[in-house]
């Protein structure tokens, strides 16, 4: 157990962490996975593909604020603890949701109702920016230092949960609500479970303590100020770059899985919306169990060579199950290519975590991760649907998505690599706090 930390504290810690996580990530899926059908009552088109697009860019948008939450919520953690900042951004996720569960559509309130829309959106991708940093950096603060690969995966392993809720909720709602019905109100109830859930989340992190590796970083440093961001760029440039290289590994496939190939298989592939749906659903059950496996092996062997090894398999995994699915399309091959898509994928996506926070310092750890992530997310993750959409549709290719996915992983062979080279340059000096 880490130093000064009783076993009932690291308990609740890990259940605040990751169970916060998953409501907060729990908002973000279910719209990702109704994009399609907010983008018909809330911009309508004459044209369905112009109404799609104009929702993912809504989604894409709302990663713009991001970067800008996790810079103001990553110094505030670096300089001031974890704690207050959990809840701060568990509460603001909660408004926006809440917004989006209340807000007249465009038939309503005209072009009111996006507008809205695009602020509520806004609130919670500032929060969002404010969450994957600091609450990993917390989980892994309070880990055991033998199973930090473990407890790091269970801040992805809460991603999972989330996504799985959420396309159980569209299935459910999809399959025993008639059309009419669940675009006049049945949209709205996973967002308002959402709020509601929310109290509890917030409860628990407020009973969780700062973690004593950051009591004793912060007693050390004697209130001098120990983030700021030129000190970050400056001295962990390569980091930070391979950082975000790692990070579109992650987040792009996710998005494109979950959001871009479920709209595109049952608009153009056939397959009906809830079946697509559940694909999304047996893909985030087995990522469940996966990641923390992933997370498990990473503490036994070297995170980094674990880590290339995905990378390369999914890459090849997904070009040739893409191919086949697009040949011959089919409810059977959108499963297969998620199931074996998420063996490799999981080697990638387990450790990820663990990876970027240890090699930070504890001073920096919320601020690089936070940044790093959610660069990431914002430039490869959240703009993927809109960009693969408007690359199909500027050139006529079926084979969109398998490339931008393989262009993410070879992103992320590209930060491993450069990890991996930086290591052997400073192997052999103990003084160094990265390696």
């Amino acid at each position: 157990m880490t130093q000064g930390l009783n076993p009932s504290m690291h308990r609740r810690a890990t259940a605040a962490a990751v169970i916060g996580n998953a409501v907060e990530w729990f908002d973000f899926a279910v719209y990702g996975l109704l994009s399609g059908v907010i983008a018909r009552l809330f911009f309508p088109s004459d044209d369905p593909s112009t109404a799609i697009l104009i929702g993912f860019a809504t989604l894409g948008i709302t990663f713009v604020a991001r970067p800008f939450g996790g810079l103001v919520f990553g110094l505030w953690a670096d300089r001031h603890g974890r704690r207050n900042v959990l809840a701060v951004v568990f509460g603001l996720m909660a408004i926006g949701t809440l917004m989006i569960g209340l807000l007249p559509t465009y038939a309503a309130i005209g072009v009111a109702a996006p507008i809205l829309l695009v602020i509520s959106r806004m609130i919670q991708g500032f929060s969002a920016g404010g969450e994957f940093g600091n609450a990993t950096t917390a989980l892994i603060e309070f880990a055991p230092l033998h199973r930090r690969g473990f407890y790091g995966s269970l801040q992805m392993v809460s991603q999972g949960f989330a996504v799985l809720a959420a396309s159980l909720s569209v299935v459910v709602l999809t399959k025993s609500l008639d059309p009419a019905d669940f675009d006049s109100w049945g949209w709205r109830i996973p967002f308002l479970a959402g709020t509601l859930i929310g109290p509890i989340g917030l409860y628990m992190r407020m009973r969780v303590t700062e973690s004593p590796e950051f009591l004793k970083e912060r007693e050390l440093r004697q209130g001098r100020d120990t983030a700021p961001v030129g000190r970050l760029l400056r001295d962990h440039k390569t980091e930070v770059a391979a950082f975000i290289g790692i990070f579109a590994a992650v987040t792009g496939p996710n998005y494109i899985n979950m959001i871009y190939l479920p709209s595109i298989a049952a608009r153009e592939l056939g397959v009906a919306h809830g079946d697509a749906a559940l694909a999304v659903t047996v893909m985030a059950l087995l990522m469940i169990f996966l990641i923390p496996l992933a997370g498990w092996l990473s503490d036994q062997f070297d995170r980094l060579s674990l880590m290339a090894l995905g990378l390369v398999s999914a890459a090849v995994c997904y070009g040739i199950l893409y191919a086949k699915l697009v040949n011959s399309p089919s409810m059977a091959g959108l499963m297969l290519l998620y199931i074996c898509f998420a063996f490799p994928y999981a080697l990638v996506v387990g450790p990820a975590s663990t990876f970027v926070v240890e090699l930070l310092p504890i001073r920096t750890r919320a601020t690089g991760s936070s940044l790093s992530y959610n660069l990431a997310a914002m430039l490869f993750g959240g703009l993927a649907p809109l960009t693969v959409s408007w690359i199909a549709a500027t050139t006529g290719s079926d084979f969109a998505p398998p490339l931008y996915v393989a262009a993410m992983l070879g992103l992320g062979m590209a930060g491993i690599v450069s990890l991996g080279l930086k290591r052997l340059v400073v192997q052999g000096n103990t003084q160094n706090c990265l390696y």
